[in-house]
């Protein structure tokens, strides 16, 4: 019976002068997620409307699956399109629509019009009186409800009319690349592949970094961290996923620096080569998935004392969230079965005993400089083993 969907947007009707670009951005990432379903389709602008037309067979839930995960959607909605404007066919296709979409019709309805073609010799307000008429005359078991109805019945007359009353809702946000580009910390844990499903949300595209540590980190922790990248990016788009050995720096974090300070100084030098990595890549900053007082290194003191070595701004949408609340987001991803699988990433091999949780700067500092004589070329080592895996879902 679809054939075609209306998609819905929220925040880019308020661009203004600019909004066509964000409009043209959403149609090429409709456009992206739909080449994917293999299915034969054309997307349109039409006054203030986005419309996906469906040439031939299609899957319904797959391709209604794909539109919701575009950022940039708000609602989805299933549309039966008639070319016969004249009024006894439009009631017909109505009346064939209801029967056909709700087996029972024991329900409430309310019918909302638009009339975009002038010419059309009823106005708006016609349009939803008379229909609804029609309705309840074919159909006797249907009721009016104006305030709070089963179905809101749409129905939009342009040079073709489309009928709709089912809406799935979109993720929301902004079309991905609309708002610049950043680097994502990515971890096999629960918490950095949300932060990157939210600032990608933002229309942010991003890229991101592993810290590998072999032997001591296994090739299905690696795995697990690209399956991940995937994940996000059936929402982000396609992602470059640079895969970084740190197995030398962290071993001479161990054997040189403060045991209670491992973990803050091996963040602090992930969060250089993120930079490094950011910058080459024209990233605008770094995000990770810290929230404030979950563990040692995300105290206020430990984040101070991280964004210190940073040049670049450090975005953490996860700052204020409870854990309950990143899980939810994680389910809803569909990312959180694969986080919590059993394979540990460098930070939890390398983990202090009794991790400092108020760091100091200058202290830090100084025990860094037992560093001194060996870091550079281990930093240069490590960018050098940069392996970029290219992620889609």
């Amino acid at each position: 019976m679809f054939k075609a969907f209306l998609i819905k947007y929220g925040e880019i009707g308020i661009k203004g002068k600019n909004r066509y670009l964000f409009e043209d951005a959403l149609v090429r990432q409709i456009e992206f997620a739909m080449a994917k379903t293999g299915t034969d389709f054309v997307v349109s602008k039409q006054q203030g409307r986005i419309y996906v037309e469906m040439n031939g067979a299609f899957d319904y839930d797959e391709v209604t699956k794909a539109l919701g995960r575009v950022f940039g959607i708000v609602a989805i909605c299933p549309v039966v399109i008639t070319e016969n404007n004249e009024w006894s066919a439009l009631c017909q296709t109505v009346g064939d629509y209801m029967a056909d979409t709700y087996k029972d019709l024991h329900l409430t309805f309310k019918v909302f019009a638009r009339r975009a073609d002038k010419s059309y010799p009823k106005k708006s307000m016609e349009i939803a009186a008379d229909m609804g008429e029609y309705l309840l005359d074919r159909f006797p078991e249907i009721a009016v409800n104006v305030r709070e109805p089963d179905v809101s019945l749409n129905i939009e007359i342009r040079e073709r009319t489309f009928i709709y009353s089912i809406t799935i809702p979109g993720p929301g946000g902004m079309p991905v690349g609309t708002n610049g580009r950043a680097t994502l910390l990515l971890s096999g844990g629960i918490d950095s592949p949300v932060a990157g499903y939210m600032i990608a949300k933002r229309g942010v595209k991003i890229d991101a970094v592993y810290f590998h540590a072999p032997p001591y980190t296994s090739e299905r922790a690696k795995q697990k961290v690209v399956d991940l990248a995937k994940i996000v990016a059936a929402y982000a788009g396609p992602i470059d996923l640079h895969v970084i050995n740190f197995t030398d720096i962290q071993l001479a974090i161990y054997d040189r620096c403060p045991h209670d300070e491992l973990t803050i100084i091996m963040r602090r030098y992930m969060m250089r080569i993120a930079e490094h990595i950011a910058l080459a890549s024209g990233s605008m900053g770094l995000i990770t998935g810290e929230s404030i007082g979950q563990v040692a290194s995300q105290t206020m003191q430990s984040l101070r004392v991280t964004n210190a070595v940073c040049t670049l701004p450090v975005y953490r949408p996860l700052i204020g969230f409870d854990k309950n609340d990143i899980v939810e987001i994680s389910e809803k991803i569909g990312a959180f079965e694969t986080s919590i699988q059993p394979y540990e990433d460098c930070c939890t091999i390398f983990v202090a005993k009794h991790p400092v949780t108020k760091p100091n700067l200058g202290h830090t500092e100084r025990s860094e400089h037992h560093l001194v004589d060996v870091i550079d070329e281990l930093m240069e080592k490590a960018l050098a083993s940069d392996e970029v895996i290219h992620c889609e879902p």
